[in-house]
């Protein structure tokens, strides 16, 4: 997406959070105000979009599709709650020298 793209899709739903109705102009105002230089057909695309679409409607299933915060951070906690269980592993034991055959390199 491109920075005119994202500053129109955020001037209107500033407008939208405001109650204002969302016109290419207004959309247009919001980015000039904001030093953002877009190409003079997208704010006319979002509010053609807005006025077919209900931008409310939008945000809701966008963040509803998302997983919430709170559902991220309960694995975590629950994992964090309970304690590590660590098995023990049952290492060979190392055969001693007083087990080994004495021999002489030597001889």
């Amino acid at each position: 997406m491109s920075t005119g793209e994202l500053a129109c899709t955020y001037a209107a739903a500033i407008l939208h959070d405001d109650g204002i109705p969302i016109t290419a102009e207004k959309i247009a105002t919001l980015v000039e105000s904001a030093n953002v230089e877009v190409e003079s057909i997208w704010p006319s695309l979002f509010a053609k979009f807005a006025e077919k679409r209900n931008l409310g409607d939008l945000i809701k299933n966008a963040i509803g599709s998302a997983p919430s915060p709170v559902a991220m951070a309960a694995p975590a906690a629950a994992s964090a709650a309970a304690p590590a269980v660590e098995e023990k592993k049952e290492e060979p034991e190392e055969e001693s020298d007083d087990e080994m055959p004495i021999f002489d390199l030597f001889n």
